[in-house]
């Protein structure tokens, strides 16, 4: 049973092949430079053969293929289907949903510009999230143990921070001399609110006995907070941060409509302007797979410092 799962991404795959070679193209879609969905399947089908092989001398990538199997082999079959609804019948509106080679054919021959814009929008991602990340953490964990700080700053947290960060454009555009700026800063308002909150509260679910033994110890109040109090709110903070990266990328497509000359939000709007949809859409798989990448990062960081917890967190 197990081989036959880890053989259903190869089935689905030679499915796919088949019905994009063997059926016509229908006439409503421009036609595709090449047939770069049929190379896309042959590399699938070549990487997963080589994992295969790999698999029959290493336990770990065998149980990994085992494990992704049928999502890989769901995953190849949606877009067989959508190759189907496109390419092949035109079921969807052709301006729209264009087929997927020339998606795909965007992201081979725009690859250049797409990478300019890609390395744009990760520089104004990198600052900030930064800033956004440090300063959130910072406020949460001076909220979490100065009852002086929390009672000035809390109550202004709770009324701007349910605020959407894109609410802020008029002013922000007043207040900053550069758009590049002002887009960082809508990016690390968006990082900061569920940074602090999340930090804060994760200070305030610490049990008592904690603080209590440390001081029966002997600990003095840096030695409290930064050896008991920030590695037991952790777990808290990673989930303020990956929330907070969700809303940076929501956040990165309307910053840099702010006069932003490149980068992966501003070539989805240039693209949407002009009615090209197929750039649009490899827009959205290049954020996509930049945001996968990143949160992956997050979370092999975040198992790596929280090594200690390992099986009790669940997110």
């Amino acid at each position: 049973m197990k081989h036959f799962v880890k053989s259903l991404p190869v089935l689905s795959i030679l499915l796919a092949l088949a019905c994009d070679i063997l059926l016509p193209d229908s006439a409503q879609h421009p036609a595709a430079e090449h047939p770069y969905f049929t190379w896309a399947l042959l590399i699938g089908l070549a990487v997963y053969v080589i994992a295969l092989l790999i698999s029959l001398g290493n336990t770990k990538v065998r149980d990994k293929l085992s494990y992704s199997a049928l999502f890989y082999a769901g995953a190849v079959l949606v877009l067989n289907i959508l190759n189907l609804l496109t390419a092949k019948f035109a079921i969807l509106p052709v301006l729209y949903f264009p087929s997927l080679d020339r998606v795909f054919g965007v992201l081979v021959e725009d690859s250049a510009f797409l990478a300019t814009c890609l390395a744009y929008s990760a520089r104004l991602l990198f600052f900030g999230w930064l800033g956004g990340a440090v300063v959130g953490v910072l406020t949460g964990i001076a909220i979490g143990f100065n009852k002086t700080f929390a009672y000035w700053v809390q109550p202004l947290v709770r009324v701007l921070g349910p605020i959407p960060s894109t609410a802020w454009i008029p002013l922000v555009l007043i207040a900053f001399p550069t758009a590049v700026s002002a887009s960082a800063f809508l990016i690390a308002l968006a990082v900061w609110f569920p940074t602090t909150v999340l930090t804060s509260s994760g200070i305030a679910s610490i049990p008592n006995s904690y603080f209590e033994v440390s001081s029966t110890l002997g600990a003095g109040s840096f030695y409290r907070i930064a050896k008991v109090g920030i590695p037991a709110a952790m777990p808290h903070m990673f989930l303020g941060l990956f929330n907070g990266t969700c809303s940076s990328f929501i956040t990165l497509v309307t910053a840099e409509m702010l006069g932003a000359k490149y980068g992966i939000g501003w070539y989805i709007n240039w693209q949407k302007e002009m009615m090209a949809y197929a750039n649009v859409y490899a827009g959205l798989i290049i954020i996509a797979v930049t945001f996968f990448i990143l949160i992956t990062l997050l979370f092999k960081f975040r198992d790596r410092v929280l090594a200690w917890q390992k099986g009790v967190i669940k997110w």
